[in-house]
């Protein structure tokens, strides 16, 4: 059994000369960590990779530079800051969150007071609390459990091997330093134990790692195969009335939930009628991929005989193309370029 007196030392020296430059972090052993920042990080960081999230992060934080700010920023503009992120229960979390945190006048220094907030699940919670309040809480990611799974040679597939990768994890969670330790682990995961071709011969933990001796760090963790991707259609309508078109909010929970759309159906659960009489005619048709399932979105586009059924009319001048979420930015793209010709 691995002993974190021998793992964690060796990791924390390399991460000390190693550790990435972001912009939510603190240098090692350094100051200490923002909870505000940690936690926009982590929120944003969800099925999201670090390159796609750092823009997002600095614009975040130059508009509300605290989670005062940020409570009291109106919907609509957080979530069109979001746009693009994906995942949109993600921004109405956040909103909810700041605003409980804001009136409590901060954050929760334990896992389990965090971990009662909206949108904060088992990993954030120990995220935060390790890294901003520097308790001995064990964080694992998907890098964690990489680096994990070789350390210990676990051969059992993901997503079974979870409950053992975790427990694994926690033996080897140091109680000094255990914010530079969990981000050290996320490190080495992300720079040395990568998914493929890992750089075993430079890494901190290379006379520690059984799946090394073994001869197959490079095939763990093992995987259970995915079961493929169900297709869903549907329609988008562009309704124009004028030098305006038609966009509608989104129910608040669902798919692209609370965003700024055009009206469609079909392909979310909701059999919903055309948003108006209009003489309908298709222009094409735009492909997206969601987390379970790929789509096919027929675009109809027609100018509106009467008033909108439903939505609001926006000026085509004021349309802001970065409010609207990625498969609606897609079906926008189509528009513009049809209206254009």
């Amino acid at each position: 059994m691995r002993d974190n007196k021998v793992i964690a030392p060796h990791l924390l020296d390399w991460y000390d000369r190693h550790a990435r430059v972001l912009p939510w972090r603190v240098p090692p052993g350094g100051a200490k960590a923002d909870p505000y920042r940690v936690w926009l990080s982590e929120i944003m960081l969800q099925q999201t990779t670090v390159a796609a999230v750092k823009d997002y992060f600095l614009r975040f934080t130059a508009l509300w530079p605290d989670v005062g700010s940020l409570a009291a920023a109106p919907d609509q503009q957080v979530m069109a800051e979001w746009a693009g992120l994906g995942y949109y229960a993600r921004a109405r979390n956040l909103l909810a969150c700041a605003r409980m945190v804001a009136a409590a006048g901060g954050f929760p220094k334990d896992r389990n007071g965090l971990q009662a907030l909206p949108g904060i699940g088992p990993y954030t919670s120990a995220a935060i609390a390790a890294i901003a309040y520097d308790q001995p809480e064990t964080v694992v990611d998907g890098n964690v459990e990489r680096v994990v799974a070789r350390l210990h040679a676990v051969e059992t597939p993901l997503p079974a091997a979870k409950p053992e990768l975790v427990a694994l994890a926690e033996r080897l969670t140091p109680d000094t330093r255990p914010g530079d330790y969990a981000q050290a682990m996320m490190d080495l995961g992300a720079t040395i134990c990568t998914p493929r071709s890992p750089a075993c011969g430079i890494c901190p933990l290379i006379d520690d790692c059984d799946a090394r001796v073994m001869g197959i760090a490079a095939e763990l963790p093992r995987k259970t195969p995915k079961a493929a991707k169900p297709d869903r259609i549907g329609i988008a309508w562009v309704a124009r009335r004028g030098d305006s078109i038609l966009l509608e909010e989104r129910p608040a929970k669902g798919l692209l939930g609370g965003t700024l759309a055009f009206p469609s159906a079909g392909w979310d659960g909701r059999d919903m009628p055309p948003p108006g009489s209009a003489d309908w005619q298709e222009i094409g048709h735009v492909r997206h991929v969601f987390t379970h399932f790929n789509l096919s979105l027929m675009v109809v586009m027609g100018d509106l005989q009467d008033g909108p059924d439903r939505g609001h009319l926006v000026r085509l001048r004021d349309l802001d193309r970065n409010a609207l979420p990625g498969l609606m930015r897609k079906v926008w793209d189509m528009a513009r370029a049809e209206i254009a010709a």
